[in-house]
C-alpha cells in the first residue's frame, strides 16, 4: 500500500498545481455550463428550461471526465517518463501495477471532484434533474464506464506518445473530436445516420446519452440507451479499451531502452 499511497498522493499533486490541468478540466467545462446556461437556451419554453440546462450539465461533466483521463492521465505518464522518474522507478523492485493503481485512484478522485463541481454549477444556474435513488445509482454506474474507456485511451495515448506536450495536445484534440462527433457536445438528433452509429458504439457518448435517459429523458438523450444490449456493448467496449490501455502501458512504459 505504500507504494500505491505514495502515487496517488505525487499524481494528485500534481493535477492540482498544473494550471492546464484544472483549466481543462474543470475551468473549460464549466465555462461551457455557463455559455450554454444563458446563450444557447434563449429560444427554449420555459418550463423545459432548467431540464435542457441539466442536460448540458450533464454533457459537460461527461466532457470533464474525459478530459481526466484522455489528456490528464497521458500527459502525467509522459510527464515521469521524461523526468527520467519511471526509469528510476524500473531500477528499483517496484511493481508496475502498483504504480498503476496509484495513478487510477488520483485519477479517479480528481475526475470525481471534477465530475461533482461541474454538475454543482449547473445547479447553481437553474438545471434540474428528474430522477429517484436508482436512477441515480444507475448514473454513477455509467459514469464510471466513462472514466474506466476515457483511461484506457488515456494510457494508449501515454504509452505512445512519448512528450508531455504532444500527449497532452492529443488527448485534449481527441476529446474534444470525440466529443463533438459522437454526441456528448452535439445532440444525438442532430447528428448524421453514420455519426449517430458511431455514437451508440462509442462508450462515452453512450454512456453519456444513458445519465442524460436517466436524469432528464429521453427528449433530451435522443434514443433509448438502456436496452440490455446496448448497455453490455458500452461496458465491454469500455472495459476493452482499460485492459488494452493497461496492458500497452505495464508492457512498454515499463520496457527499459
Amino acid at each position: 500500500m505504500g507504494q500505491i499511497t505514495a502515487t496517488w498522493n505525487k499524481t494528485i499533486k500534481e493535477f492540482l498545481r498544473q494550471k492546464t490541468v484544472l483549466f481543462w478540466t474543470i475551468g473549460w467545462p464549466i465555462i461551457w455550463v455557463l455559455i450554454g446556461s444563458f446563450s444557447f437556451t434563449s429560444n427554449v419554453p420555459s418550463e423545459t428550461l432548467s431540464y435542457t440546462r441539466g442536460a448540458i450539465s450533464i454533457s459537460m461533466m461527461v466532457f470533464a471526465l474525459m478530459t481526466a483521463g484522455m489528456a490528464n492521465l497521458p500527459g502525467n505518464i509522459a510527464q515521469d517518463r521524461e523526468r527520467g522518474l519511471l526509469t528510476k522507478v524500473m531500477s528499483m523492485p517496484v511493481s508496475p501495477w502498483k504504480d498503476f493503481a496509484g495513478r487510477i485512484l488520483a485519477l479517479l478522485a480528481f475526475s470525481g471532484f471534477s465530475a461533482m463541481l461541474v454538475i454543482f454549477i449547473g445547479v447553481v444556474c437553474g438545471a434540474r434533474f428528474l430522477f429517484n435513488g436508482i436512477d441515480f445509482m444507475e448514473s454513477l454506474a455509467f459514469m464510471l464506464i466513462i472514466f474506466v474507456g476515457s483511461a484506457g485511451i488515456g494510457m494508449l495515448i501515454g504509452t505512445f506518445v512519448k512528450h508531455v506536450h504532444g500527449a497532452i495536445m492529443s488527448g485534449v484534440g481527441l476529446t474534444v473530436v470525440s466529443a463533438a462527433l459522437s454526441g456528448v457536445m452535439t445532440p444525438y438528433q442532430y447528428l448524421p445516420s453514420v455519426l449517430q452509429n458511431f455514437a451508440r458504439i462509442y462508450p462515452i457518448s453512450s454512456a453519456n446519452s444513458a445519465i442524460t435517459y436517466l436524469l432528464v429523458g429521453e427528449e433530451y438523450a435522443g434514443y433509448n440507451p438502456l436496452i440490455m444490449s446496448q448497455i453490455l456493448s458500452t461496458a465491454s467496449v469500455a472495459f476493452l479499451l482499460f485492459i488494452l490501455g493497461l496492458i500497452a502501458y505495464s508492457r512498454f512504459c515499463w520496457k527499459k531502452e
